[in-house]
């Protein structure tokens, strides 16, 4: 296959067969951009030419420019996951990147709000909703579902209306890989989200599209507006690290393990393939304890 049809048909197989997240596919083809075009000046023309030595070649080039160790470990990732899809469609006769190493990305802990912080943003959002404006309504039915089923921002961004039980204070995502479940959440979020489907029903355009949560022209919210607005809440908010929707997952994953959830039971709530994964949330669960306990104990 000729180099420059490699970028298309690898992006659809992303979008179409693997089911990415198009945070995932953007970052994916990011690398691979960057990849053919050290391919090019390298000499290759065909996927063929694309071999280990290239690959370590281009793996080293990155981690001189100073990548992060994070960004070569997911440049390894989409190298290997580009060379097994070229050696299944044949395209190549090996995969080349199947011995390909890349450093361990750095793991840093993740950025978790206290109890008081959260009370004091949904109180503010409850505040600005008390006079029943559409998108303080809104928006407040939004961080109140983050925060309490612990969404991913594009899970949140692909609900319909049907997704959400009220009867059972349910909702039905499809998350990474395209694997559904169904997640609980609390009374305030369901008060939030009666609330937000009386404006919705009054929101111009709204019965153009079954999004639950509509932007300012009708359609489906995006993941960027919802960035922007939790970030514009956390900037007042004391602690460091970023500042997205993330935290407010990573809050509510810890949140749970700090009230005596289950590892398994918050692992199948979050959609994580990996108790690995899960287990981050247990590190912070264990780190804030001993920040309370150097604070409380008088032989700390």
């Amino acid at each position: 296959m000729q180099l420059d049809r490699v970028l298309a048909d690898f992006t659809r197989y992303l979008s179409a067969e693997r089911g990415f997240s198009e945070h995932t596919v953007r970052s994916y083809r990011s690398d691979v951009v960057n990849l053919l075009a050290f391919a090019a000046e390298s000499g290759a023309t065909e996927s063929r030419d694309i071999d280990l030595e290239l690959l370590r070649g281009w793996l080293w080039r990155s981690s001189t420019a100073g990548l992060a160790k994070s960004t070569l470990a997911r440049r390894a990732a989409t190298a290997r996951a580009l060379t097994t899809w070229l050696a299944r469609t044949g395209d190549t006769p090996t995969n080349a990147a199947s011995r390909l190493r890349a450093p361990k990305a750095d793991r840093h802990l993740p950025r978790v709000l206290t109890r008081d912080q959260i009370d004091g943003i949904l109180s503010e959002l409850a505040g600005r909703a008390a006079e029943g404006e559409p998108i303080a309504l809104r928006d407040l039915a939004i961080i109140e579902l983050l925060y309490a089923s612990a969404l991913r921002v594009s899970e949140l961004t692909g609900l319909d209306q049907r997704d959400v039980d009220l009867s059972n204070l349910t909702v039905r995502v499809v998350g990474k890989g395209s694997k559904e479940r169904v997640v609980p959440f609390g009374v305030p979020a369901e008060e939030a989200l009666v609330a937000w489907s009386s404006a919705r029903a009054a929101w111009s355009g709204s019965g153009a599209t079954p999004a639950l949560f509509l932007g300012a022209r009708g359609g489906r919210l995006g993941t960027r507006a919802v960035y922007r607005l939790v970030t514009r809440l956390l900037e007042s908010v004391p602690g460091g690290g970023p500042s997205g929707p993330h935290a407010l997952r990573h809050t509510a994953a810890t949140h749970l393990l700090d009230g005596g959830a289950d590892l398994r039971a918050v692992q199948e709530m979050l959609g994580h393939a990996s108790l690995g994964t899960t287990q981050i949330y247990t590190h912070v669960s264990t780190q804030r304890l001993r920040e309370s306990y150097a604070l409380a104990h008088p032989r700390a």
